[in-house]
């Protein structure tokens, strides 16, 4: 599963595009920045490809370790 830095994401919907299962979605919190971010829709259909910490131009999302080394 993913792990989202709340404070460093712009909400640029990136990661909400190019998620594979299409399980991430804008949420309705904001940052103390005023900015939405997403959230996992389902946990358990995320298969941790890390294409959505890729495609983060803030660095806000990444892969832990463990499953990192899973792949």
């Amino acid at each position: 599963m993913i792990e989202l830095n709340v404070m460093l994401c712009k909400g640029c919907s990136y990661c909400i595009k190019f998620c594979p299962k299409k399980i991430l979605e804008l949420g309705t919190d904001r940052n103390k920045f005023g900015h939405f971010y997403p959230h996992l829709t389902d946990e358990a259909k995320c298969i941790s490809c890390g294409i959505c910490a890729t495609i983060c131009p803030e660095g806000a999302i990444e892969l832990p370790e463990k499953e990192k080394e899973e792949q």
